[in-house]
């Protein structure tokens, strides 16, 4: 393969070249997944005949033929039979010596998702000092005053002993949450090694499915060839669990949580130290609930923000801070009758 077409062919911004003819001539892979149609039916036909650009690009096309010099288009509708109407930022740029132009489709979308996911990871390790010094400072107490209670309860009777046995279960609530809000301090590496996904979702599955999405319908779509990635199993699993416990809780009864993993190239996120890591092993977990309101929908990675009257609001901030050790991204796509969380993770070195 030609340094031409490898550089092309890896490029992770979906990109065509529109011939001076005004035809498809090339189409990169992240082109075909991003409009979800093949190379081979989009090359060789009119830009405007394949894809629904409005406003259209004629005019941009034309004036960086005449100028020889890019052009960059910001809020665009691109469309395709087979793709609802998404914005993009499109650059258009001359290529070679003839009125070839290559024209780039940036998705507005994909940006805000990995703008959220950045937004959550640095909100998740901030409430890490502060988590470990509340859990520490309020748990001492409490074992005072839960054993106090049980202490008292024993000589009562009646009312005042259902009311001392309720400042104990109420301690030991407390506690609980206390636990979970520790979570946040275990700076600890998680124990990577390579993993098969569809191992993981497996096990998350069944468990829900015997426990607290007993009411609910679990369908999948796989993909088996995907390869392996590199994590911590028990971490992943807490991940899969506490996403499906969302679905399960967001339906109502008899509703369906629909599992999907798929391989998507090109996508990328920053590493703790800086360098790009490829995320392309792709996990979806959605329901049919009511959807997110949309004053959380932005926030709902952070810490204590929760969607449910009595939630939390540290299990997906607990999810985001897992995914992040792991070099990965998760994002949320909410409408009402259709909730989609995404987890990407990195392939494990050595595979492809």
């Amino acid at each position: 393969m030609s340094d031409h077409a490898a550089i092309w062919a890896s490029l992770p911004i979906p990109g065509v070249i529109v011939t001076a003819t005004g035809l498809i001539g090339e189409v990169n892979p992240a082109a075909e997944s991003f409009f979800n149609i093949s190379s081979r039916w989009l090359s060789g036909g009119a830009l405007a005949e394949r894809v629904t650009v409005e406003p259209g690009l004629d005019d941009a096309i034309a004036r960086v033929r005449r100028g020889r010099a890019p052009l960059y288009l910001n809020a665009v509708s691109v469309a395709t039979g087979a793709k609802p109407a998404e914005l993009c930022d499109v650059q258009i740029a001359p290529v070679g010596d003839a009125d070839d132009v290559l024209i780039l489709f940036e998705s507005r979308a994909l940006s805000r998702r990995l703008t959220r996911g950045r937004s959550a990871k640095t909100a998740a390790k901030s409430a890490i000092g502060m988590a470990e010094m509340l859990a520490h400072e309020i748990k001492n107490p409490l074992a005072g005053i839960s054993g106090a209670a049980q202490l008292i309860a024993e000589g009562l009777s009646g009312e005042d002993r259902e009311l001392a046995d309720l400042i104990v279960e109420e301690t030991r609530r407390v506690v609980a949450l206390l636990d979970q809000v520790e979570e946040f301090g275990n700076v600890s590496p998680p124990a990577r090694a390579p993993v098969n996904l569809h191992d993981v979702l497996d096990r998350a599955r069944r468990s829900a499915a015997v426990g607290f999405a007993a009411h609910m319908q679990i369908t999948d779509a796989f993909d088996p060839s995907l390869p392996l990635t590199y994590a911590d199993p028990d971490q992943l699993q807490q991940v899969f669990l506490n996403l499906l416990k969302n679905a399960a809780e967001a339906s109502a009864e008899g509703g369906t949580i629909r599992l999907r993993s798929f391989y998507e190239p090109g996508l990328k996120v920053s590493r703790k130290d800086g360098r790009p890591a490829h995320v392309p092993l792709q996990v979806e977990i959605a329901d049919d609930g009511p959807g997110l309101s949309p004053e959380i929908a932005a926030d709902i990675f952070e810490p204590f923000v929760s969607g449910r009257e009595n939630g939390t609001g540290l299990g997906l901030a607990l999810v985001s801070k897992i995914i992040a050790d792991h070099d990965g991204w998760i994002g949320v796509e909410s409408r009402p009758g259709r909730t989609v969380f995404r987890v990407s993770l990195p392939v494990e070195e050595g595979e492809t």
